[in-house]
């Protein structure tokens, strides 16, 4: 019997969301500012909410409502926005975050002193971010991932990750969807955890608070606020100094992190992947689908 050929899957055509001009793109676009204004005027009237839970305490950060605000006003729940307005707004996020990075380099430069102090801790903590890769990425392909799991567990998937990993893999990729999905996730949830998180290590006192101020720089501002804004609250006498430290590792971890990303952490993605998705990542039925 001759063995039947496989049927070439038909791509699907990309959508073109490019702008002849300025005015076109602010005509299309309006609607993405007020609204993002509006959200803005609304979280802030909410403010942060704090839940007191054993030794930590849950803090829910503004962020967390203007997000889900704009969840609601997407293509799949009330539709005021559509998929090209969707795309435009993920652009939008870069050139919004660029006054928070300013604003990091400028507390860490009043607090040089302490961060020099510090010494080459701040860059070999990135390190640390590598090994999670080694939980992530199998638990990934137990839940059914398959390459987007490479995606989501390279890194902590922040802004400079996401347009790493469009360049390598393209923005359709199954890479580049688990990226924003993890993306996407930390921005909802993340705040929360990491406030928790830092309230509860912090009461345990096995570290120094300098230690982490450090940590909270992971290299994701909005976490690096939420974990920060709980510590300082802890030991307001080093208050500054936990903000500095963690501006400064903020900063460090967004210039360090790109490089761990591209020359070790996809290398060991990919490399974990091909030996461990044929042992573990068939083993429930979403794992066993055809890869795409």
């Amino acid at each position: 019997m001759e063995e039947q050929q496989a049927t070439p899957k038909k791509e699907k055509p990309k959508k073109d969301y490019m702008y002849t001009s300025l005015g076109e793109r602010i005509k299309t676009e309006w609607i993405i500012y007020l609204l993002a204004f509006i959200f803005i005027l609304i979280a802030d009237a909410i403010g942060q909410i704090r839940i007191p839970v054993w030794k930590g305490t849950f803090i829910i950060f503004p962020i967390f409502f203007s997000l889900a605000l704009g969840l609601l006003t997407g293509p799949n729940i009330l539709k005021i926005l559509d998929d090209k307005k969707v795309k435009a707004a993920g652009s939008l996020v870069g050139i919004a975050i660029l006054p928070f990075i300013a604003k990091l380099g400028i507390n860490a430069g009043a607090q040089i002193e302490t961060v020099l102090k510090v010494g080459p801790a701040i860059l070999l903590q990135e390190f640390g971010n590598l090994g999670t890769i080694l939980l992530a990425l199998p638990v990934a392909l137990l839940l059914g991932l398959k390459r987007d799991g490479i995606g989501a567990a390279h890194s902590i998937n922040r802004e400079t990750n996401l347009a790493l990993i469009q360049d390598m893999y393209g923005a359709s990729s199954p890479e580049a969807q688990g990226c924003l999905a993890v993306y996407i996730t930390i921005g909802m949830v993340g705040t929360i955890y990491f406030g928790f998180m830092a309230s509860v290590i912090a009461a345990l006192n096995w570290f120094h608070p300098y230690a982490l101020g450090m940590a909270s720089g992971v290299g994701a501002g909005i976490l690096m606020s939420s974990a920060t804004a709980t510590l300082t609250e802890i030991f307001p006498a080093m208050a500054e100094e936990i903000s500095a430290l963690a501006a400064a590792s903020e900063t460090v971890s967004g210039i360090d992190g790109i490089y761990m990303a591209i020359f070790i952490g996809l290398p060991l993605c990919n490399w974990l992947y091909k030996i461990l998705e044929p042992r573990i990542g068939r083993l429930t039925k979403y794992g066993r689908r055809e890869q795409a």
